[in-house]
């Protein structure tokens, strides 16, 4: 385990930016490398022993840091290890360590034959996020093939072994999201006070049920079947879908690449908005008043119908690049992702974020959400 202590004058500011797929935020104030996961425990633990904020990092990749930093222990967590087991009928349980990170996982799976996560490929991250924000795309979420998830309890300092069916899972968020209610501190087992509002477990690994067959689950997901040349609930090669998958991301500048600036960013900002049928009849009419055409939408389950975050976007008047040539705009390749040109503060990229939710409330009544972790910025 390393440390960095800014206070320190032999020790730099650790930035915040150098650890964000959006290259953004301020420095923290004590910055910790766990590199195993008793590391982690112990960061963690003792963290909280001081009452003491803390902020769990990963890849950075769904995060978005103030530009005065984080005033806590900041853990970055680079824990290794992947085991297969064999679960029964063909089947195979993938216990992956959090911090491994998650394309290698699923490149890895489908090397090795293994199919239920490939439409997940090509999302930047390490693994511990993914039950977190119960991660999806491409018609899948891994709430569909976690098994159980283990973690370190900082309100009753435990490891714990907790089940799929109580993870709470939902469209992207779980028991693990900082907020949830689930999820607040109360004084500890050890009469500890802990800072409230902050996740109470922290992620040491998540196992994923994978079947060892060569193509994949169906295909839900219509631009998915598209590209493959097949029909929706058809299936294909797991690789097939992987490279399918990882072609389509990086039409949309949703694959990481150094060299192109609008890769820069957090991924999806906003999350697709479910609403009423009521909701959507104005939102409807509001389309008709607006030239907007008809509006897409998919079954939610209860009554409840998804609208495309990235369509409302698009047609409240925010293109494709709007807010060149400022140096945080949206992407020129996809109106869900806000881009840092380079040069950009936190603080343009929220000011973009409340322009555009501001925008889409004004024109059709629908509120969007963040889907990324805000650290010291609201919208």
């Amino acid at each position: 385990m390393t440390r960095a202590f800014p206070a320190n004058p032999a020790h730099p500011p650790v930035l915040l930016a150098d650890y964000t797929t959006l290259g953004l935020g301020g420095p923290a104030r004590d910055f910790v490398s766990a590199g195993t996961e008793q590391d982690l425990i112990d960061a963690v633990r003792s963290a909280d022993e001081s009452a003491d904020p803390v902020l769990l990092i990963g890849g950075g990749s769904n995060l978005v840091i103030s530009d005065a930093g984080f005033p806590g222990t900041v853990i970055h967590v680079n824990t290794r290890g992947l085991r297969r087991d064999g679960a029964g009928d063909g089947a195979v349980d993938v216990t992956v360590a959090a911090g491994e990170d998650w394309d290698g996982v699923v490149a890895a799976a489908v090397a090795d034959g293994l199919a239920g996560i490939e439409p997940l490929s090509g999302i930047p991250g390490r693994a511990g996020a993914t039950p977190i924000q119960n991660v999806g795309a491409y018609g899948r979420e891994v709430a569909e093939v976690i098994t159980q998830v283990r973690v370190y309890d900082r309100q009753d300092r435990q490891i714990r072994l907790i089940p799929s069916d109580g993870c709470c899972f939902s469209y992207r968020s779980s028991l693990f999201k900082s907020g949830r209610p689930e999820s607040l501190f109360s004084p500890s087992a050890t009469g500890q006070p802990l800072v409230a509002g902050q996740p109470r477990y922290v992620v040491l690994d998540a196992t994923f049920r994978l079947a060892r067959q060569p193509l994949s689950a169906p295909v839900r997901y219509a631009e998915l079947a598209a590209e493959l040349g097949i029909a929706l609930g058809e299936q294909a090669g797991v690789g097939e879908v992987r490279a399918a998958v990882v072609k389509i991301r990086a039409r949309k500048g949703m694959v990481l690449n150094p060299g192109d600036p609008d890769t820069r960013s957090a991924g999806s900002f906003f999350t697709n908005p479910v609403i009423t049928a009521a909701d959507l009849a104005r939102v409807e009419a509001a389309a008709v008043a607006r030239g907007a055409g008809q509006v897409p939408r998919y079954p939610a389950g209860d009554g409840l119908v998804k609208v495309p975050a990235a369509w409302l976007i698009e047609h409240a008047g925010f293109a494709k690049g709007y807010g060149a040539p400022s140096p945080a705009r949206v992407s020129a390749k996809h109106t869900l992702a806000l881009v840092n040109m380079g040069t950009a503060a936190t603080a343009d990229l929220v000011a973009l974020a409340r322009e555009i939710v501001s925008g889409v409330r004004a024109a059709y009544g629908v509120t969007l959400t963040p889907e990324p972790i805000l650290v010291g910025v609201t919208l």
